[in-house]
């Protein structure tokens, strides 16, 4: 698997505010992660209407985003995601492009605070060796930028093989797992950098 696509790089302002939308980001992560689905069975999941989430994946669709894909009937034509992930790349020194890149970061890690208190709210409902094998690991580096870059890479990397999107490989009891990978400089409650 050394030949996998690259998520896509996002450098659009009204790319950016377009999946800043709480419900578009979330509709994106689940696509993402669960592979072609309606718009019925996206309001299921992510707790809206099927009306609300048509126009959403229509908005994302216009973006290339998303696309229909075959489905049963033309009624019910599910939508699937056409990118692997999202790279907002470097924050930008540009005040308008730096505040698009943070409305979209704020939603993406909005979603994660969902997801991970719905895994919370439903452990008991979760299977003892998929509670076993959950978590959230948290540790405090003390590392240089540089270090930084490359450890994010090597995290990548190793992340890569397992994106659902593009995962051929998966064996039958593998499932869709929400994961996130956070790391930037600790500020503290003054505003500034530890240091």
């Amino acid at each position: 698997m050394t030949d996998l696509p690259a998520r896509m790089r996002v450098r659009d302002v009204e790319l950016m505010r377009a999946l800043a939308h709480p419900l578009r980001a979330e509709l994106l992560n689940y696509l993402m992660s669960v592979g072609p689905r309606t718009a019925s069975e996206c309001a299921t999941a992510v707790g809206s209407t099927a009306s609300n989430c048509s126009w959403h994946l229509r908005q994302l669709a216009s973006w290339g985003l998303v696309e229909r894909a075959d489905g049963d009937n033309a009624r019910d034509k599910p939508w699937r995601a056409t990118q692997v992930g999202l790279d907002l790349g470097e924050f930008s020194t540009d005040p308008v492009t730096q505040a698009a890149q943070l409305a979209a970061w704020g939603a993406n890690t909005a979603n994660d605070q969902v997801l991970t208190q719905r895994f919370a709210d439903s452990i008991d409902l979760i299977e003892p060796e998929w509670q076993q094998v959950s978590g959230i690991s948290t540790y405090a580096l003390r590392i240089s930028a540089t270090e930084l870059a490359e450890l994010t890479a090597a995290i990548d990397a190793l992340i890569r093989p397992y994106v659902a999107t593009i995962r051929t490989d998966a064996p039958p009891d593998a499932r869709p797992v929400h994961t996130s990978v956070r790391a930037f400089p600790r500020i503290e409650a003054d505003g500034k950098p530890s240091s």
